[in-house]
């Protein structure tokens, strides 16, 4: 029952989201600044090029049809790759042929653009590869998840309460 439940709300984010995963942790630190942390607070009016973001930052994505801007946080796929990146978009390029726009993404924490990512030859990251737009954050909620995936035996032990949980509750 609670599988399923969580499946349906999963799918309803989706929908609404327009978004293929509408929440993901941030697992690396390349979107740290290299000063002090600033302290924001996240909405959906938050401004998107002042976001900042840590290790273990949950995000909200929402994939919308509005033209990518500089500056805005993506999280993208790329061919090959396991694991989608969060980056804030460095470039717009509008390709004049058919009016389709390319971008070009950093880390905030990285020295040079994510070039060197991208699958061999790929130059720009066409829409087909962003999953969604950072809306907002919660700070550090995904350290349970980074921490389960480093200790599985934290994840067991977690897993076994709850089912010793389920397996004596009176309901």
């Amino acid at each position: 029952m609670i599988v399923t439940s969580a499946l349906i709300i999963w799918k309803a984010l989706m929908c609404i989201t327009g978004s293929e995963s509408p929440v993901v942790v941030v697992l690396s630190g390349s979107m740290e600044p290299g000063f002090k942390r600033e302290i924001v607070v996240a909405t959906l009016q938050l401004n998107i090029c002042s976001m900042k973001l840590f290790l273990g930052d949950i995000l909200f994505l929402h994939m919308s049809k509005d033209p990518i801007r500089a500056g805005e946080i993506v999280v993208f796929n790329i061919d090959g790759r396991e694991i989608p990146i969060v980056h804030r978009v460095i470039k717009v390029h509008e390709r004049q042929d058919t009016g389709e726009v390319d971008v070009l993404t950093k880390g905030d924490n990285n020295y040079g653009d994510d070039r060197l990512l991208y699958a061999e030859g790929q130059l720009w990251l066409q829409r087909h590869h962003i999953m969604g737009r950072a809306v907002g954050f919660l700070p550090y909620v995904g350290w349970v998840t980074i921490i389960m995936t480093e200790k599985p035996i934290i994840k067991y032990i977690l897993i076994g309460a709850l089912g010793l949980l389920v397996i004596t509750s009176k309901d």
